[in-house]
């Protein structure tokens, strides 16, 4: 068995790691790693601070890093199909619906049939032991998988007293590895995926834009108003009266009749 070990470890730190990986120690610990060399029968790691040595036979296996790319913003219409089942969840279980919405987001980007590497499973990506916990029947039906999710998400609220941080890396790595490092585990795929799911959760909380109003002054109200009336209607003149004017004209210029 050991020299089987020896054998993995020997062809899996051959090749240069290209990216940001994981090396699982037989002590079940996960070393977030960005290069590795081979010195005969010592590993060396390269990790955040520096470098250290480990047994080749103390190593099972360098995991790749699960990273998913930061999908473009999810339109409203990705979650509609599954608006019901959320609140439904959220109301029974006493979780915010953003966050629900927020962590399928990040978990599935709302595709039901979501599988990862790790066989975690559906729009909350549960893990079958998870799955069969809550006895969902049909792990890929969305509302078990959903009710599901949202009951083990708060049971983390619970369990760190309403810390979200730790209860979306707990969900993300597992309570063991939250417990482990006593906080968010330092690897780059769960410190991104709780920051992921915390900006999410602030824009669906996030009140929408209005558009100011813009508001004429009084004065330039009152002179716009003043525009519109009508003019006053001329008083109507009579031949009667225009006689009378006209009698009276030559007095008014010569008052003395001479």
């Amino acid at each position: 068995m050991k020299q089987l070990v020896l054998i993995l470890a020997a062809g899996l730190i051959g090749a240069p790691v290209a990216r940001a990986d994981y090396a699982v120690l037989r002590s079940g610990v996960r070393l977030h790693i960005t290069g590795c060399e081979r010195a005969g029968n010592v590993v060396r790691l390269t990790i955040d601070g520096g470098k250290v040595e480990i047994a080749a036979a103390d190593i099972l296996s360098i995991e790749p890093e699960e990273l998913f790319e930061t999908p473009p913003a999810t339109p409203p219409a990705a979650a509609d199909p599954y608006v019901k089942f959320i609140r439904d969840a959220a109301q029974k279980h006493g979780v915010d619906e953003a966050l629900i919405t927020s962590v399928i987001a990040a978990e599935s980007n709302f595709n039901p049939r979501a599988v990862s590497r790790r066989q975690a499973l559906g729009l909350m990506q549960l893990l079958p032991q998870t799955a069969a916990r809550y006895s969902v029947t049909d792990i890929f039906d969305p509302a078990q998988n959903i009710d599901a999710g949202t009951q083990y998400l708060k049971e983390l609220l619970e369990q760190y007293h309403g810390n979200l941080a730790l209860a979306l890396a707990a969900y993300n790595a597992g309570p063991e590895r939250v417990g482990q490092f006593r906080g968010v585990p330092p690897y780059r795929e769960t410190r991104a995926y709780v920051t992921r799911v915390t900006k999410s959760l602030a824009n669906l909380k996030s009140p929408p834009r209005q558009t100011p109003k813009i508001e004429t002054s009084q004065r330039s109200s009152g002179a716009r108003d003043q525009r519109n009336l009508p003019h006053p209607a001329r008083p109507h003149t009579t031949d009667a009266q225009k006689s009378a004017v006209a009698r009276e004209a030559p007095r008014a210029a010569n008052p003395t009749g001479r």
